[in-house]
């Protein structure tokens, strides 16, 4: 039996912050793509792992800016979490060449005065819920692939509308990448990696498991034959009436298109979504309505 190469494991990659070095050094490789915020973590290093084993011999890219224009006015823009330098390890331990850390003005000169709107699939959900936060999503995504000119880009699916927004903005405009979605990663309790989750304590991160719980309790009744949008979304919202310091944004059950349904279909599209705030930090989740469909899923254990 032949065995799969071992990853090439870069501990210092290179860090670039001018879109003319990139595209000098990407120049004749095959690319796969991981944008990031930075603050990484197993989950993007799931990311990088599968974007190395995308282009075999190729160069994988990690992009690290966190975009101001995905944030809200009354949003956590000035604290959200930032290490470079562990951003570095990360990213190189997971297998990649690269990290383009460009900084605001090298990604929004003066007079800068395009966005990108996408309708549709950009509307419920986090869209009602951080009006603009998906423009500056598919904006800031679109500049990027422009710069990276990638082969394949790669999104965790723990985002899944932003996934949906992405796919759909590609697919709009003929953008020549191949967008792949990574299932979530997951601490042992069940709580979905996110680098927000630095903002709470072990015994919050625990607390904060009961989203999933939610998530899990609407896979099982749909398992049990239950189609009715609404008695699928009450199983979830009965185990978040059991959370302590819970405020609910959404939790809400959807077809391929983000919007709720009142009877749901057997399409693996499917998904039940969640938005909350705990402890003053807002988290998001979703899991398909077939828990099948998640097999691909994998945990971690708690820092």
């Amino acid at each position: 039996m032949t065995l799969p190469p071992e990853p090439q494991v870069s501990p210092h990659p290179t860090v670039i912050t001018d879109p003319a070095d990139l595209r000098a050094a990407l120049r004749g490789h095959a690319v796969a793509f991981v944008p990031t915020m930075g603050a990484l973590h197993e989950g993007h290093a799931t990311l990088i792992r599968a974007a190395r084993a995308a282009v075999p011999g190729g160069r994988v890219v990690v992009s690290v800016f966190v975009n101001p224009m995905q944030f809200g006015p009354n949003e956590d823009l000035s604290r959200y979490p930032r290490d470079l330098d562990g951003d570095r390890r990360v990213a190189g331990e997971a297998g990649a060449d690269l990290l383009f850390h460009p900084d605001v003005p090298t990604m929004y000169p003066d007079g800068f005065s395009t966005s990108v709107s996408v309708s549709g699939v950009s509307e419920p959900l986090d869209g009602a819920a951080r009006p603009g936060h998906f423009t500056g999503v598919a904006t800031v995504v679109l500049k990027l692939l422009n710069l990276v000119r990638p082969d394949v880009a790669l999104f965790g699916e723990k985002d899944w509308q932003q996934l949906a927004v992405v796919r759909r903005m590609v697919r709009d405009l003929n953008l020549p990448v191949d967008v792949r979605g990574v299932p979530t990663v997951r601490e042992d309790s069940g709580l979905a990696l996110s680098s927000r989750n630095a903002y709470l304590s072990a015994d919050q991160r625990a607390q904060a498991a009961v989203l999933s719980r939610a998530l899990r309790a609407v896979q099982a009744a749909y398992a049990d034959g239950e189609r009715r949008g609404a008695a699928l979304r009450q199983a979830g919202l009965d185990v978040l009436t059991t959370a302590a310091d819970l405020s609910l944004d959404y939790l809400s059950v959807v077809g391929s298109d983000m919007h709720e349904r009142e009877i749901m279909d057997n399409d693996p599209m499917n998904r039940v979504l969640v938005a909350a705030r705990m402890f003053g930090v807002r988290l998001i989740d979703n899991m398909p309505l077939a828990a099948h469909v998640a097999a691909g899923q994998s945990t971690v254990s708690p820092a």
